[in-house]
């Protein structure tokens, strides 16, 4: 490689994940953003049991909290949340749409809370104030004009709470539809589709305390350090106490590898850490089911080798046989898959798959976490399946200290799915709402993300409702998105503050300002709560401590009950009594999810409760009471690297980042600090390019006939990185321009995010980054 360029915001990070690195970057968020002394002392009820739940990740709270349960990038989401700066009708005033339009995502956020509701105005190309009762009316005007209720899109973020989510569902089935296009879509839903197919239940089967008893846990396709780091003291005490570590993953990421606690004085005093991950594989993006193949295939041999020389075997025959089917046909699979092309396509050695074997085998109790690194991907849904077929070979679901955890992203993302936002209901829960509520909801399917971008784009679609998010920068091929969102009649968001998605205009558009999970909410009855899921199936009450950023927002539930009011004049459903009182949405919650039981009193116990998770209990929901073997044909999970093309591009978070979300514009970890403009690769992909640290490059998506698009990004900084050889890596969502709409998981609708194939060329002219200001 060439020498190293000394380029501004460029410079290796020499410490370890957490820290006084991570303690300064809180302090300098609450400086940024909180100015009251009481909004900093709120941090403290952050994760606690008479607190509010973080509204950044899903990692499940401990039985035991501490006085404070918050990692740095909750800290962020707070501060971000709870901001003294506000977005008044005042700055819209003084704000034309175009002009907007031309400020980054950053930007458009940092302005603050959202404090009154808006209008679009045409004429002056701005949003103007309106009134609640007259923007909740129009709109219900506009709900009640369309004669197919299925060309309305119900947009879903996982940040809405249980009982926003579940009005919101009965409103649009009452209305009509089961379109519930949501970020679900966008980053677990192959979770939600593969593992009922597997083992019966679309959800992780391990509890938090699983990690106190398990001798191994593998971390394929994650970073805990920035996507979910209250996760790194869980992983921590799992290392202290001599368990074993490994992650696989393209880049090395310190959030994987050592850890300073910031609750540990020792720690902190003498800039210690705490070793995590014992080995690091790297595997080569694309690669993730070639290697869980390999591993299984590896696996299968040392069994038939220990059977033969007389010494136990290493797969769980037993267990196989008495909870499983289908491993006579995955067998017969990896005996055929060869092991050239699983060491092409992973991009690892024979050894070190080996290896991973080995430690697999000799633990008895294995815990396997992944994350949208396994995910997103167009054969997503068969990577999950993959790992499932690992563990259950040596039967580690259902027994303590073992079991599949998918790292869920948004805080409340798979308490949505819990309780009715899909667009593929089951008929149990059709007619269970029927029964409750006396309507008959719509029978058939509804459209995902992506279904629903196509809807617009064919101008099938007119309307669109958004309960929070950022739906358009979230989405792939914004190129088609954009395009497809202003051809709309209508579009309303509930949001807490300003963001992209506000920008792209219909003929008729209103932004609905809500409170924020840190703030009161007060109804008829006093002082509300609201309750969320973590990825745990944990349920636990959540009440916001903060007054309001405004007098004039309204609570999601409230929202939600305003807009079917306004568009169901005959609704049968009681929506001035749910919303006077939340403990009658959780009645009505627990009436159509038995699941539910007892609702109000559970949630009343520090920390909650736990729903049932039946695959935690060996017992299998599938159509034949079995867990299932699922055979993946070959080890693509993209149809486009069939080929092995030279270099695969995945898209990737920065520190200073949640979902679209930024914080700032620093990666800490990763060494880049005010800029995103970046592309990483691994030395030697550099040296075998004659480039160097800071040098610029363009990069071309590739279609699955290897041939160059029209998809590029142009101006992009080289960063060296410990990475997978054939990987490249730029950050979402600005890399979502090299994604097609039409590259998606066919099983469960996923965008591939994650497996581009792309070419480099220098960058001879210096132009403006690709999607850096969309």
């Amino acid at each position: 490689m060439k020498h190293q360029n000394r380029t501004i915001g460029i410079a290796p990070y020499g410490g370890s994940a957490g820290g006084w690195g991570a303690l300064k970057a809180v302090a300098d968020a609450l400086r940024g953003q909180m100015s009251v002394k009481q909004d900093v002392i709120a941090l403290f009820k952050v994760n606690q049991p008479q607190g509010f739940d973080c509204p950044g990740c899903a990692w499940p709270d401990p039985r035991h909290a501490s006085s404070f349960e918050f990692c740095e990038n909750g800290a962020k989401a707070v501060s971000w949340e709870a901001t003294s700066k506000r977005t008044t009708p005042e700055f819209f005033a003084a704000h034309t749409v175009s002009e907007l339009w031309q400020r980054n995502a950053f930007e458009l956020e940092g302005e603050g809370r959202l404090t009154h509701p808006m209008k679009y105005d045409a004429a002056s190309d701005t949003y103007q104030p309106i009134e609640w009762e007259t923007a909740l009316c129009e709109i219900g005007e506009k709900l009640q004009s369309y004669s197919d209720p299925d060309s309305v899109e119900f947009y879903t973020s996982g940040r809405a709470s249980n009982e926003a989510a579940f009005l919101y569902q009965l409103f649009a089935r009452e209305y009509g539809t089961n379109n519930f296009p949501d970020c679900s879509n966008m980053c677990h839903e192959p979770t939600s589709v593969g593992l009922p197919q597997s083992i019966g239940v679309g959800k992780g089967t391990v509890e938090l305390e699983d990690f106190d008893h398990c001798d191994l846990v593998l971390c394929i396709g994650h970073n805990p350090g920035t996507n979910h780091p209250r996760m790194l003291g869980t992983l921590r005490e799992v290392s202290k106490r001599g368990a074993t570590i490994v992650a696989i993953n393209p880049l090395r990421e310190r959030g994987l590898e050592r850890f300073t606690s910031p609750q540990s004085p020792i720690e902190m005093l003498s800039l210690g850490s705490t070793a995590l991950a014992s080995t690091y594989y790297k595997v080569r993006v694309g690669g993730d089911a070639a290697m869980l193949k390999g591993v299984m295939k590896a696996l299968l041999a040392m069994h038939e080798r220990a059977l033969k020389e007389g010494d136990p075997g290493v797969i769980d025959e037993a267990f196989i046989r008495e909870h499983t089917e289908g491993f006579e046909a995955l067998k017969q699979d990896l005996q055929a898959t060869e092991w050239p092309h699983i060491l092409k396509v992973s991009g690892m050695d024979y050894e070190e798959i080996l290896n991973i074997a080995h430690l697999y085998a000799k633990s008895e109790k294995t815990i396997i976490c992944y994350g949208m690194g396994i995910t997103q991907h167009q054969y997503g849904t068969q990577n999950v399946q993959q790992i499932a077929n690992l563990l259950l070979m040596r039967g580690n679901i259902g027994k303590p200290g073992a079991g599949i955890c998918p790292l869920r992203g948004h805080s409340n993302v798979q308490g949505d799915r819990t309780v009715g936002i899909t667009e593929i209901p089951s008929q149990e829960l059709l007619d269970s709402i029927e029964n409750v509520f006396g309507f008959k909801p719509p029978q058939h399917h509804g459209h995902g993300a992506v279904a629903a971008i196509q809807a617009m784009r064919d101008g099938k679609a007119k309307a669109l409702l958004c309960l929070g998010g950022n739906l358009a920068e979230a989405m792939s091929d914004p190129q088609v998105t954009f395009a497809a969102m202003r051809k709309l009649d209508l579009v309303v968001h509930m949001a807490t503050k300003l963001n992209r998605s506000h920008l792209l205009l219909g003929k008729h558009n209103y932004i609905l300002p809500v409170l924020g999970r840190t703030e009161q909410d007060v109804q008829a009855s006093g002082e509300q709560s609201i309750t969320v899921e973590d990825s745990m199936s944990m349920v636990h009450a959540s009440r916001g401590t903060l007054k309001p950023a405004s007098p004039h927002l309204k609570s999601e539930p409230a929202l939600v009950a305003g807009l079917a009011k306004a568009t169901l004049p005959h609704s049968k459903i009681n929506w001035d009594r749910m919303i006077g009182d939340y403990s009658f949405i959780r009645e009505a919650i627990e009436a159509v999810f038995p699941a539910f039981y007892d609702f109000n009193r559970r949630i009343q116990q520090p920390g909650g409760f736990r729903l049932r998770n039946a695959a935690s209990e060996r017992e299998w929901n599938t159509p034949s009471g079995r867990a299932q073997f699922m055979v993946m044909e070959g080890v693509n999970e993209d149809p486009r690297s069939l080929k092995c093309h030279d270099l695969v591009l995945t898209t990737l978070r920065s520190h200073d980042q949640y979902n679209t979300t930024l914080y700032g514009l620093n990666d800490r970890y990763r060494g880049v600090t005010g800029r995103r403009d970046v592309l990483f690769l691994n030395a030697d992909e550099a040296e075998k390019r004659q480039l160097r640290v800071g040098d610029k490059v363009n990069i071309i998506a590739l279609d699955p006939d290897g041939k160059r698009t029209r998809r590029r990004m142009d101006n992009l900084t080289i960063v060296v990185l410990d990475m997978a050889p054939g990987s490249v890596g730029a950050y979402y969502p600005e890399a979502n321009v090299m994604v097609p709409l039409d590259s998606h998981d066919t099983a469960s609708g996923i965008p591939a995010y994650k497996s581009i194939p792309i070419e480099m060329e220098p960058c001879e002219v210096p132009v403006a980054t690709s999607g850096a200001l969309r």
